[in-house]
């Protein structure tokens, strides 16, 4: 029996991973064989970003790599680049169909029938310029491609961060409907998932009738069977006192934060439209250190924003330094349509962004490699991942801490304590401990 292929891609966010997980599913009801990306396909389902200009080129360059082993294959383009991006996208040869953020989930009912397939000389759109703001279900639940669950509880973002395209490729925040979450997360421990990530665009912003995101951590930390619950990126402005309060208490909700940062200056964090201040962003986490001593924290720190001066520049590096982050995102500033960001004139020169951007680089490194030297000597839960990786096995703690072990066989979906030995600033590695260590220096990282 002759099999239709579909292969799917996803560039940005754990939100988009999300959501093609949920194509994925579509694609297998509608009969297609899913075959890993790269792979010679009869159609592949693309989901883009828009959040950095190299985003976009790495998607051009994507669909040109596809036609090149697959010359045939129907090319179908979604995403945040499908959203905002369109008019370049038409132009593009060899795509076939382009479907913006609010049809995206419904792409694969836009797909001709399987024995339709061919080539469009103009491609097929489906594509609004405004995204519905009611709150939302999803259509069906996907099967995850890992071990940890991506579960999507909220879309869009209403900050307007004058450097971020997101609020107008993904549209005002909306949240999903309460009931639709405890559904999939339901069945998503059913199916023997045993940690689930919450993502979204603003998570701290979901908002359900009288049920806001404390009220939905409070109602999935008490989901029988599950065993890890993740916050994934979320914005200083939204962690409460009664969330770090449940943090430190839970016993499923993992101890880790990712809190963007963006910038160390005042100065140029009013120019961003962010809505915090340094101080008050250095409280947060010294409040979240004291009641949460192990919790691993991350943040994103955006580098060469117009007017970012040696000294504003100096000022990141110095708050970097100081707080105790676990690792450092570090992007290069990219210039993004209709943001307000484009009328300030005073631009960094590139050599200058590349120049700032490898010294936090640096301070990444060094900043991995002081948290997982901690970690030598302790004994820790691990969440393995499937498969092996130059004959180590991966896995990872609560505090998002990567963790290889030598290859001893299949432990994908399995909790194992593991007592850490050596350390890279990549991960740390260790070996399974044995039970009456485990009992006796087990510790919650």
């Amino acid at each position: 029996m002759i099999t239709t292929r579909a292969s799917l891609h996803t560039l940005g966010c754990r939100l988009n991973q999300a959501e093609t997980s949920i194509l994925g599913d579509g694609l297998r009801r509608k009969g297609f064989e899913l075959v890993e990306f790269g792979q010679p396909t009869d159609v592949l389902v693309l989901n883009t970003c828009a959040v950095t200009e190299d985003a976009e080129r790495t998607a051009r360059y994507l669909i040109r790599k596809t036609l090149k082993h697959s010359p045939h294959a129907f090319i179908a383009v979604t995403g945040c680049y499908a959203q905002t991006g369109i008019e370049q996208l038409k132009q593009q040869a060899g795509i076939d169909l382009i479907v913006g953020h609010q049809f995206k989930l419904d792409l694969p009912a836009y797909l001709p029938a399987i024995h339709e397939l061919k080539k469009r000389l103009v491609p097929d759109i489906h594509h609004t310029k405004t995204m519905a703001r009611g709150d939302f279900d999803l259509p069906h639940f996907a099967e995850p491609d890992s071990t940890r669950a991506l579960l999507k509880i909220q879309d869009g973002c209403s900050a307007m961060c004058s450097f971020c395209i997101i609020p107008f490729a993904r549209g005002h925040e909306r949240s999903r409907t309460f009931d639709d979450i405890l559904r999939e997360a339901d069945s998503l421990v059913a199916q023997g998932y045993r940690e689930i990530v919450l993502t979204g665009v603003n998570i701290g912003q979901y908002a359900h009738d009288d049920k806001d995101f404390y009220a939905l951590l409070r109602r999935l930390d008490q989901i029988a069977g599950l065993e890890r619950l993740r916050i994934s990126s979320i914005e200083p402005t939204t962690v409460s006192d009664e969330l770090l309060d449940l943090l430190a208490t839970s016993k499923k909700l993992c101890p880790y934060l990712h809190i963007p940062l963006q910038s160390g200056d005042d100065q140029i964090l009013q120019a961003m439209n962010r809505r915090h201040t340094i101080k008050a962003y250095t409280k947060l986490i010294e409040t979240a250190l004291t009641k949460i001593p192990n919790l691993g924290l991350g943040t994103d720190l955006l580098v060469g924003f117009p007017g970012e001066t040696d000294t504003a520049f100096r000022n990141t590096v110095a708050v970097a330094t100081d707080l105790p982050f676990s690792y450092l995102h570090v992007f290069p500033y990219s210039s993004r349509p209709g943001t307000a960001a484009l009328r300030i004139k005073q631009r960094v020169p590139s050599a200058l962004v590349k120049k700032r951007t490898n010294l936090l680089l640096d301070l990444d490194r060094a900043k991995r490699l002081v948290c997982h030297n901690a970690q030598i000597g302790k004994t820790v839960s691990v969440l393995f991942e499937s498969g092996t990786r130059e004959s180590y096995r991966f896995g990872t703690t609560p505090n998002f801490t990567k963790v290889a072990i030598a290859d001893s066989g299949d432990l994908e979906n399995q909790i194992k304590p593991v007592t850490i030995t050596a350390a890279t600033d990549r991960c740390v590695f260790g070996d399974i401990a044995s039970s009456q260590t485990a009992k006796a220096s087990m510790a919650l990282l």
